[in-house]
């Protein structure tokens, strides 16, 4: 998924800011809960979405929510959205985790499989990749799509492994339009 502008500037000046003032830390397991919070919350993301609510309702709501907050994050969240941005705010908020993961080297890890792996087979396939730089740190986030049919596709940063059924039938069926 691609990020916005919107969550790639706020979350840069967030970074900015808690490098300058020495939270980033802290402000980095905030965001985290604020990830979690809204993945979890539909009712709270389509409150913050809803154009009929005003936005001191919204700072109201969101100060409740997250009161056990840094000053730093309070005020980040309720400059979001009394600029009417707080449909961003979990973008925002994954913006900054992965800019401070960024700084300290971990790598972002997808697997995509057609079903459910044991940890076993994963850490197999991990181990078997020159993608995966074994000195890091990885996040590793497993999708299962099954219109893959079968294998995998790992993907590191910008590099991609694509050794699905699909991909490897579709390749035959190319060769056989040509021929």
């Amino acid at each position: 998924m691609l990020t916005s502008k919107v969550a790639k500037r706020y979350a840069q000046g967030l970074l900015d800011f808690t490098q300058e003032s020495g939270n980033t830390v802290s402000v980095f397991a905030e965001m985290k809960d604020v990830v979690k919070i809204m993945k979890d919350s539909k009712e709270l993301k389509n409150f913050f979405a809803s154009p009929i609510i005003d936005a001191k309702k919204k700072i109201s709501v969101a100060s409740q929510i997250f009161v056990q907050f840094s000053p730093v994050a309070q005020n980040l969240i309720t400059l979001v959205i009394k600029q009417g941005r707080e449909s961003h705010l979990q973008d925002i908020a994954q913006e900054f985790i992965n800019k401070v993961e960024d700084l300290q080297g971990v790598q972002r890890v997808t697997l995509t499989v057609a079903t459910q792996l044991s940890s076993k087979n994963t850490d197999e396939i991990i181990k078997t990749t020159t993608l995966v730089d074994h000195t890091k740190n990885y996040d590793l986030k497993v999708v299962v799509n099954p219109e893959i049919i079968g294998g995998y596709i790992l993907r590191v940063g910008d590099q991609q492994v694509d050794a699905s059924v699909r991909t490897k039938l579709n390749q035959v069926k190319k060769e056989f339009q040509l021929n």
